[in-house]
């Protein structure tokens, strides 16, 4: 019998709304996600490096309508998710998430199902917010996953929704109705 006990390390994972304090750890981890996954968000790895300190700053600074959550584990930046409420009379019934990102050497630990809920949680209590909406590249398999298990439902899909490296990528319009 091998006396040997082998005991998985219990990860401290903890939930926040990111400010103006965490823009270095939030650039760092922004940055990774536009060098690793270029083709799954709008802006680009040089545009945002190019990006100065208090403009990071302004970025993380959240409102009511606008804010970004951080999912820190074992006191590291691991996984990122922005929500912006849209501005408009007509439009205020509505959110959008943009930018989530979890790390590679993060994945399958929960960070992001803990993110998305977390921030489904936070919204539920804005007054008038009906629907969040967002859009995920349409073979990214594994965010369709996760968003569609929390209710998320696709209402359409953008043909070369964006375009990168010569390469087309499709995007899925999804939506959750609060």
């Amino acid at each position: 019998m091998n006396d040997r006990i082998r005991r998985k390390k219990e990860e401290e994972m903890t939930i926040s709304i990111l400010n103006e304090h965490d823009a270095e750890a939030y650039q760092e981890l922004r940055l990774k996600a536009l060098q690793n996954n270029p083709e799954a968000f709008g802006s680009t790895y040089e545009r945002e490096a190019a990006f100065s300190r208090s403009f990071v700053e302004e970025r993380l600074r959240p409102s009511d309508d606008k804010f970004t959550m951080g999912a820190w584990v074992d006191g590291e930046l691991g996984g990122i998710v922005t929500f912006v409420r849209e501005t408009s009379p007509k439009m205020a019934h509505k959110g959008n998430i943009f930018g989530m990102f979890v790390s590679p050497d993060m994945r399958g630990r929960s960070v992001g199902r803990s993110l998305l809920e977390e921030l489904l949680q936070h919204v539920k209590g804005l007054d008038g917010l009906e629907q969040i909406n967002l859009t995920v590249v349409s073979d990214n398999e594994p965010a369709k996953r996760l968003y569609t298990s929390a209710g998320f439902k696709v209402f359409g899909v953008e043909k070369h929704g964006l375009k990168f490296g010569g390469s087309y990528y499709d995007e899925d319009w999804m939506v959750l109705k609060l």
